[in-house]
């Protein structure tokens, strides 16, 4: 009796504290979408270990708080291929295997961590991780077109690695 008593009383707790949880605490799901502006190509990337391919477009899914709070961070890694257009033999081809190898131990790998910027309410539409010359990343939420006056990043598409990239 006694021990039925106790597990009723631990469970009106856990529902209280259930109970306490707010609209700041909430998580949902959201797409993952990768900005190339660069001439290289980005094999793949993740942000927070949320991984998603490089290629453009959207991926599914990264969990984000439906609300913003000061201190959110991406961390995010991805791989870059630095010839994208590189010749290779064919892919039947008994030549292609050693052609791959040598060409993917090019591959560099780079990880940084960025802040999220806020976005307003619970208006946010996923993450964008937009990859700029110099390996540097800027990350979005903005519910706004790339193409739209309003998108809060507006570094152009395919440029060019500078000669010296600046500290």
């Amino acid at each position: 009796m006694k021990l039925t008593r106790t597990r009723w009383l631990l469970g009106v707790f856990g529902l209280a504290l259930v109970g306490c949880s707010t609209a700041d605490n909430e998580m949902a799901g959201g797409s993952l979408q990768a900005v190339n502006h660069t001439l290289h190509a980005i094999n793949w990337f993740s942000v927070n270990g949320y991984r998603a391919h490089g290629g453009g477009g959207s991926s599914c899914c990264i969990v984000m708080p439906l609300k913003w709070r000061p201190g959110l961070k991406a961390n995010i890694e991805w791989e870059v291929d630095p010839d994208p257009h590189a010749k290779m033999p064919s892919v039947t081809s008994i030549e292609f295997r050693d052609a791959y190898a040598k060409h993917s131990a090019n591959y560099q790998r780079y990880r940084t961590t960025v802040d999220i910027p806020e976005w307003p309410g619970t208006k946010r539409c996923g993450l964008s991780v937009h990859f700029l010359t110099c390996n540097e990343v800027k990350v979005t939420s903005s519910c706004w077109s790339y193409y739209s006056p309003n998108y809060p990043i507006k570094e152009p598409m395919d440029m060019k690695e500078p000669a010296i990239c600046p500290k």
